[in-house]
């Protein structure tokens, strides 16, 4: 029976190996990510909630990831929230991933990890006791996944701090100087340990903010910048405030929205930030666009807001309907 069981197990790990490696590895070029060709390669992808929260509704599966795949998404982030890496535990979690990882690879999809808290790292101050986390346990969550995924192409990207904030000093203060420290360490720590995809950098105001980058950009090599720019961040017009906040990094360094959506007031958990309609899509995803900015939907689930489904059947919310059909837009 044993012997059953680890052939079972081997021919699982060759056949997680083999998908992923079909992958080629992305590389940054100037202010693009381009494939081993040298082609500039846009992402269009979505977020899934944590996978931590799909496997306990029981939802995580190759199911799930194929009809993200359907939706038209070249690439997919999973959020780690430092509550539930805790929860389920190290290697419990790992096989999330490793499962998540390997659905991707043969559909096709590249994978952003992204360490998924909010707040000021620094002071150890948070938005929710789900994001609590400290500097250690971040430093050694990013030498794990270097050493556990560095190699594996499926995983192009490293999302080091999902949102930075000082929430109006309700956490203290955080200067871009220890900030940029903070993720040159961790960048560091990475590629020491055998990180081979790109780290992203996420800026202020809740990765809005990324004007200090024109006066002091991340000293390290490879990377790239992301933003978050919901629909009520800033007023319309839009275009002309993205480019000042963010969007003239791109004239150097790669940026990637690994964050937009939107819902109306009726939507459930509806808040803020977040409620808008289709002229902040047409907006966002044209600004995008004609940039070669890479962009993410979150989030794809029916009960965290802005949802992209209602209900068991995958059935598009609003904003579902709008980013299904522009996705479907675009050659693969």
């Amino acid at each position: 029976m044993k012997i059953v069981i680890y052939i079972s197990s081997f021919f699982v790990c060759l056949t997680m190996f083999a998908q992923s490696n079909k992958m080629e590895r992305i590389k940054v070029e100037g202010n693009e990510f381009v494939n081993l060709a040298g082609k500039v390669m846009v992402f269009r992808g979505i977020n899934t909630s944590d996978p931590d929260k799909l496997a306990t509704d029981g939802i995580w599966g190759e199911e799930y990831i194929q009809e993200i795949s359907k939706w038209g998404a070249t690439a997919v982030r999973f959020p780690v929230h430092p509550s539930a890496w805790r929860r389920r535990g190290q290697e419990a979690y790992l096989k999330l991933l490793d499962q998540g990882i390997a659905w991707a690879a043969k559909y096709n999809m590249y994978v952003i990890i992204d360490w998924h808290s909010i707040g000021n790292l620094k002071n150890q101050l948070y938005l929710d006791e789900m994001y609590n986390t400290t500097l250690p346990e971040t430093y050694a969550f990013w030498k794990l996944m270097a050493e556990k995924y560095g190699k594996n192409p499926t995983v192009a990207f490293y999302e080091l701090f999902n949102e930075p904030t000082m929430y109006q000093q309700r956490f203290g203060t955080i200067t871009w100087e220890e900030w940029k420290k903070i993720n040159e360490e961790i960048i560091t720590i990475v590629r020491a340990n055998g990180g081979e995809g790109i780290p992203l950098v996420a800026g202020f105001n809740w990765a809005y903010d990324l004007t200090p980058v024109k006066e002091n950009p991340i000293e390290a090599e490879g990377i790239g910048y992301v933003a978050h720019p919901y629909p009520m961040k800033r007023e319309q017009p839009w275009e002309p405030k993205w480019t000042a906040d963010w969007g003239f990094v791109k004239d150097t360094y790669p940026v990637v929205l690994t964050e937009i959506g939107f819902c109306d007031e009726t939507a459930p958990g509806a808040h803020v930030p977040v409620i808008g309609d289709e002229t902040y899509g047409d907006a966002i995803t044209n600004y995008c666009d004609d940039k070669n900015i890479s962009y993410f939907i979150w989030v794809f689930d029916k009960q965290w807001s802005p949802q992209m489904y209602v209900d068991d059947k995958y059935t598009p919310s609003r904003q579902g309907k709008y980013f299904k059909k522009k996705m479907r837009s675009y050659k693969k």
